[in-house]
């Protein structure tokens, strides 16, 4: 079907967006990819339609009536065509209206001389005749003549050369010949039902990456119970009037946590024998549950807003549990159990990778126990030490989870604006918004050395350390003072306000040349307070929860666990290769130099468990026991004997009748330096550090000032 003939039908009322549909989710890099595609003739893509005369509830006004017989309802290609339409008519289709446009994309701009396509700039664009709105060419309000017009006007009259001229007409016929394209259409049989219409719409999504699970379970869902859609975002929009904001997936999952205990599996959703546990599950969350949780959430957890938090979906074990206590509720002690385990869920970060499978173990273990919360925070202490070192604040943004419990640790002492006075609780007024700023000014910092030129000296002048929380209004007044000056001033409107943000009070770190002992200080304030805080909350049982392996090598490499398939073997070239020992050792120095972490060997980096067996069979003996002592000779030789027998926890576990090799490392006292070689084999000393899942080599000119932040100043 011809793009300009699928826009008529729109307009005609014989195509339409079922309501199960999700909204209009593109973006602009999403828009500009599809009509380059286009101006250049490229594919782009089928679109999958249902024709039917027992059509499923339809988003926008029109309300279906039998008379109008069989309609067409889009199923799969609703985000191009929507695209096409806006981009074509200047308008948006009938079946949206403004709030589920989540993105502007209309004020598309083509070079017409270039075809480069961006959105517009004022300052690029006002002046320049070559740059086109793409809809006045669509709707043919300009067109080729104009611009060279122009062009020439602004030469003074001269003539532009024939060739480019030639190539502006030529450039302006492919974007207007883009009406005349096809799509290429597959139409479902009006003998389908709903239900096998949502079957072919999800095996059709299913093999892209375009919808999420959950987001193809609530097409599922909003077959069989129309209004699911309206009523979730109903909800949504109410939450987000309170400071709660999410997405319709995160509803998807707290229904499966609620109904069926699982985080994973979103098909048991799809079926219509889920309606009535549905509806009565969503009228207590709606009406009670949800509002509670986020009451608790408010008033026990300081939290006043979801950009505080790292991960939203700690929150579904805690909803399911308190939607299984029912009218009962929570007693105090399970709420602060909850929220302790909340703020550790965050802190070390338990949903950062494979959600479902994690969601599945907790709301088993949710469902199932006594003492859920003590369990699950000993499954987060398998995992990652609880108590909070100085050495994670080293370098680390606004954007770690450890930034979200300073803002919840302050405002549980009713912290205040340094500026203003003002409680940095939720306040009145867009202006008292929360904002952070820096203490030493940024401006100041990058004049002195701490830009993005070195970058552990920029990391530290970002750090959350050097950060306070300020309302907006604070924020936009403040000048860029230098350190002393500012602090004192606000010792002296509000003495006790430092205090209550953890900020030194000794003058002379406040110096500029003191930054760096400033920040120091600030860690170690930091650590202490908020340890304290987290172990004051309550006091949880040490429950004996089984060491799961298998969930750890499903939650992939992170900063606290790196995969290597062999220790010495090369599986590429089939031979010992010494080189891959100097590897092993680098990301033990690196886990060492940071904040400690696990070493798995005989796992592949796409988590596949190979097991040992080519690396024993390079061994001796060719067992565990040869395996584990050839390693520790490795460490002895690099790190010394006292290392390798206080920092290092070597076992073997098995899974699946595979024995692979976990390597424990502490944070270690000291730095270590590693002796690599290079193709050549000239050896020299490195100094490595875990960063994300990856452990690059330090900078030269960023060591020593690494080293005297995270090891007390061993060299002095």
């Amino acid at each position: 079907m011809k793009i300009n003939h699928i826009l008529d039908k729109i307009d005609e009322n014989q195509l339409f967006v079922p309501a199960f549909q999700r909204e209009y989710v593109w973006k602009r890099k999403d828009v500009k990819n599809l009509i380059s595609s286009l101006i250049k003739d490229y594919p782009t893509g089928t679109m999958l339609t249902w024709e039917t005369n027992n059509p499923p509830e339809l988003k926008g006004p029109h309300k279906y009536d039998s008379a109008q017989g069989s309609v067409k309802l889009i199923l799969d290609g609703q985000q191009r065509i929507t695209t096409l339409y806006m981009l074509m008519t200047g308008e948006i289709p009938k079946y949206y209206n403004k709030e589920e446009i989540i993105e502007n994309v209309m004020s598309l701009y083509v070079n017409v001389e270039t075809l480069d396509l961006e959105y517009y700039k004022k300052t690029i664009m006002e002046k320049d005749p070559l740059w086109v709105h793409i809809t006045d060419i669509f709707q043919g309000k300009v067109r080729y003549r104009d611009v060279v017009e122009r062009l020439e006007k602004m030469n003074d009259g001269e003539r532009i050369s024939r060739e480019r001229e030639n190539k502006i007409d030529d450039n302006f016929r492919s974007i207007e010949k883009i009406k005349d394209r096809d799509f290429q259409e597959q139409v479902i049989p009006v003998k389908a039902n709903i239900k096998e219409a949502i079957d072919i719409f999800y095996i059709v999504n299913a093999s892209g990456v375009n919808l999420t699970d959950a987001e193809l379970a609530l097409a599922q869902i909003s077959g069989y119970w129309p209004e699911a859609r309206k009523l979730f975002k109903e909800k949504l929009k109410e939450l987000e009037e309170n400071g709660f904001v999410f997405r319709l997936d995160f509803l998807i999952y707290v229904l499966l946590g609620v109904i069926h205990g699982m985080g994973s599996r979103m098909e048991k959703l799809h079926t219509i024998d889920n309606l009535e546990p549905l509806k009565e599950a969503w009228d207590r969350l709606s009406n009670d549950t949800l509002d509670y949780v986020f009451n608790i959430m408010k008033s026990q957890a300081y939290i006043d807003h979801t950009k505080e938090i790292n991960s939203v979906y700690a929150l579904i074990p805690i909803i399911v549990y308190a939607f299984h206590k029912g009218k009962e509720r929570m007693t105090q002690e399970e709420i602060k159990k909850a929220v302790k385990w909340f703020y550790y869920s965050q802190i070390r970060q338990r949903y950062i990778s494979t959600l479902q499978q994690k969601l599945d173990k907790d709301l088993g273990i949710i469902t199932k126990e006594e003492n859920p919360f003590d369990k699950l925070l000993r499954i987060i202490e398998m995992e990652r030490p609880l108590k909070i070192s100085k050495d994670e604040f080293i370098g680390v943004g606004i954007q770690h989870p450890l930034w979200g419990l300073m803002n919840w640790y302050f405002k549980s002492r009713n912290a205040v604006c340094l500026s203003t006075g003002v409680n940095i609780r939720k306040n009145m007024g867009k202006k008292y918004d929360l904002e952070w700023d820096h203490i030493f000014p940024y401006s100041v910092l990058r004049d002195n050395g701490y830009n993005m030129n070195n970058r552990m000296k920029y990391a530290f002048a970002q750090e959350i350390t050097n950060r306070a929380i300020l309302t907006q209004v604070a924020n936009r007044s403040k000048s860029a003072k230098n350190a002393d000056g500012y602090l004192a001033e606000v010792k002296e409107k509000f003495p006790n306000s430092l205090k209550l943000q953890c900020i030194p009070e000794d003058e002379e770190l406040w110096k500029l040349e003191n930054f760096e002992l400033f920040l120091g200080k600030r860690r170690q304030i930091l650590a202490d307070e908020l340890n304290d805080f987290l172990d004051r909350i309550t006091t949880t049982e040490d429950e004996e929860v089984d060491v799961d392996i298998q969930d750890m090598i499903l939650s992939g490499e992170s900063h606290h666990v790196e995969f290597k398939t062999t220790m010495r073997y090369d599986m590429k070239e089939n031979r010992v290769n010494k080189m891959l020992e100097e590897v092993i050792l680098k990301t033990i120095a690196a886990f060492s130099n940071g904040q400690g972490g696990t070493l798995i060997l005989g796992v592949t980096d796409d988590m596949e468990v190979v097991g040992l067996e080519n690396d024993y069979n390079t061994l001796k003996e060719g067992n565990k026991d040869s395996f584990e002592l050839h390693l520790r000779n490795l460490v002895n030789k690099a790190y010394g004997v006292e290392f390798a027998s206080q920092n290092l926890h070597i076992s073997f576990p098995v899974i699946d009748e595979v024995e692979i090799c976990m390597v424990e490392i502490k944070p270690g006292n000291k730095p270590l330096f590693t002796t690599m070689s290079n193709k050549y084999g000239i050896k020299s000393e490195k100094f490595y550090l875990r960063s994300g899942n990856s452990s690059p080599e330090l900078p030269v000119r960023e060591v020593a000032r690494y080293i005297r932040s995270r090891f007390n100043n061993v060299f002095e």
